[in-house]
């Protein structure tokens, strides 16, 4: 029987032989890109594995046919098929009493591995959240797949890089590679893969990084066609040549995308809330969730699952304004429940078949109340659902390269671009969050992406402070305080109560000019009353408060109830540590040193 430590032993050992076999490996660039292919097979295996078993849930649980899609149907089979996104529901909440009892953390997805870990993934995190997924997408919970897609990615990369000890940066490099090749095999799309991996998990475009992303997305999308992974194209055809006078109206699409992604956003929150306020246990509330997604399949299919279907439905078909109105509707009624009930998912393809329908609901008001401008449906439900996907999901060079590459059509690029722009600046400027940084909002994470600021979090008042400082009795006078700290002996000092509990700072230069009466306390003269730090504040955090104090040194106290004297931390000092810390998490991301 095998220790726990063999498998550990055999990875570096061979990890030993490679690197005494193959020199190449002694360089660290072109063992990164050699690593980032292996990743890019695996995650090509990997997403056309978990899209076939979910294709052969759909055809074992509602009867769709080989080769069909379940967003696609037309109507279910049976009536009593509308109960199955409740099973699913139930078996998730199994899921979730079996995780509680063990007390698993909250698992952690790949931007904020990649933000506050140095890419440190768990394998176990990783395949609950793929197992969960699977199960929600493939009862007909109306949720994609891709967020379980770029979790396996990266949690193999991130597991792959570790055994090899790469440094920090390269393991954050090798998770981008991950979820790029995810994304690239999810979409047969290498080009939105790659840039899925830059703007959204690495947080940086840079040369360093461009050969090891590109060889993941590759060779990710070349596996998964040899697998048999069904690829995304959609068929556009007769597409009508546009005139810079339609720049406009697209643009308008653009802000009304962004617009409907925040809001999108917004009804999940209140969804959660919504079940907060009932007191339902989170056990029991997929079970509510999913009844009311069966109810709404049972209305249209199109609503249940991903929607894959659904969308190459809406770009093969010319339905009315009021038909794709209560899709619309319908699927975002579906999708909301669906995440605000507790599956688990994400709103990629949601939002791309949501900013189609949006896309083709503005080209029919179009049509009606500026026929001239000649909006074709097809091409606002491309710009649409790009739009309205950057919004959700961020990353507006990702988003234009899946128009791109999903249909083949060059000319689209320049306005779906501008579109897309428009969205990504509205949703920044008014709202701030992607929806995954807005779930680390509601959670009390501050990351807005995927930029490494982990060694923020280590840099904290704690570690910087000073713990050899004067303090005096609050209640002693100015001549006294003359006598016992004469002018020179010290810069500062900590005016305290009895119990070593805070009353201010004391500038010694100020209180030796200070032309009060002798007999005045010190206490009446001391700084920063209001303005304390605690040792676990970051550095980021105790720089905003030296900001709004105004103050050059603040006293470091237990915490914000018990002010009893800590240390005291100058603001020259928490910069030139901040300076220093950025210089070397520079130097690490370019490769120097």
């Amino acid at each position: 029987m095998l220790s726990r430590n063999q498998p550990q032993v055999y990875a570096r050992r061979l990890r030993a032989v490679l690197l005494r076999s193959i020199p190449l490996l002694e360089a660290r660039g072109i063992a990164v890109v050699m690593l980032a292919g292996v990743v890019g097979v695996m995650a090509g295996i990997l997403v056309t594995a978990m899209s076939q078993i979910v294709q052969d849930l759909h055809g074992l649980l509602f009867g769709v046919q080989p080769g069909g899609r379940l967003s696609g149907m037309f109507s279910l089979a049976n009536p009593m098929q509308a109960l199955i996104p409740a099973i699913g529901g139930i078996l998730l909440g199994l899921s979730v009493i079996w995780l509680r009892k063990r007390r698993f953390r909250t698992p952690v997805d790949p931007i904020e591995a990649n933000a506050l870990y140095g890419g440190r993934m768990s394998l176990t995190d990783t395949f609950i959240i793929v197992c969960q997924t699977m199960i929600s997408s493939g009862f007909g919970a109306s949720v994609g797949l891709e967020a379980g897609y770029t979790q396996v990615g990266s949690g193999v990369a991130s597991r792959l890089a570790r055994v090899f000890k790469l440094r920090r940066n390269d393991v954050r490099i090798l998770v981008g590679c991950g979820a790029a090749g995810a994304i690239a095999a999810a979409f047969d799309a290498p080009l939105t893969g790659a840039f899925y991996g830059f703007e959204l998990v690495i947080g940086i475009y840079s040369v360093a990084n461009v050969a090891p992303v590109m060889t993941a997305a590759i060779s990710a999308s070349l596996t998964a066609e040899m697998f048999g992974g069904v690829p995304f194209p959609l068929e556009l055809s007769g597409l009508p040549q546009l005139t810079p006078s339609q720049y406009v109206p697209f643009l308008l699409l653009g802000l009304l995308g962004g617009a409907a992604s925040i809001a999108i956003m917004q009804l999940v929150t209140l969804i959660e809330r919504g079940f907060n306020r009932m007191s339902v246990d989170t056990s029991l509330r997929p079970l509510i969730g999913g009844v009311v997604v069966g109810l709404l399949g049972l209305i249209t299919p199109q609503v249940l699952s991903s929607g894959h279907g659904a969308l190459h439905r809406e770009f093969a078909m010319n339905y009315g304004l009021a038909v794709v109105a209560s899709v619309f509707v319908l699927k975002l009624a579906a999708s909301a429940i669906s995440l605000g009930s507790g599956f688990r998912g994400g709103l990629f393809f949601a939002s791309l078949f949501l900013g189609a329908l949006l896309g083709k609901a503005f080209a029919g008001v179009m049509a009606l109340v500026s026929p001239a401008t000649g909006i074709d449906p097809s091409v606002a439900a491309v710009v649409g659902m790009t739009s309205l996907a950057v919004g959700v999901v961020g990353g507006p060079l990702t988003m234009t390269f899946l128009a791109l590459e999903s249909t083949r059509d060059l000319t689209l690029t320049g306005v779906v671009l501008a579109a897309s722009i428009m969205a990504a600046i509205l949703v920044r400027e008014t709202f701030g969050y992607s929806f995954s940084t807005w779930r680390f909002h509601l959670r009390g994470e501050t990351i807005r992406s995927a930029h490494d600021v982990g060694w923020m979090r280590s840099l904290t008042v704690g570690s910087m402070m000073r713990k050899d400082i004067k303090t005096i009795d609050a209640a002693t006078t100015l001549a006294a305080f003359r006598e016992q700290i004469p002018l020179g002996s010290a810069q500062r000092v900590i005016a305290v109560d009895p119990g070593d509990q805070y009353v201010g700072v004391l500038i010694v230069a100020e209180l030796h000019s200070d032309p009060a009466g002798g007999e005045v306390p010190v206490r009446d003269l001391a700084q920063y009353k209001d303005a304390v730090l605690v040792p676990s504040m970051n550095v980021q955090t105790a720089a905003e408060t030296f900001q709004r104090a105004g103050a050059e040194e603040l006293a470091v106290v237990e915490d914000f109830t018990d002010h009893i004297v800590l240390g005291l931390l100058t603001e020259g000092h928490l910069m030139r540590r901040y300076a220093e810390e950025l210089e070397k998490a520079r130097r690490d991301l370019s490769g120097e040193g």
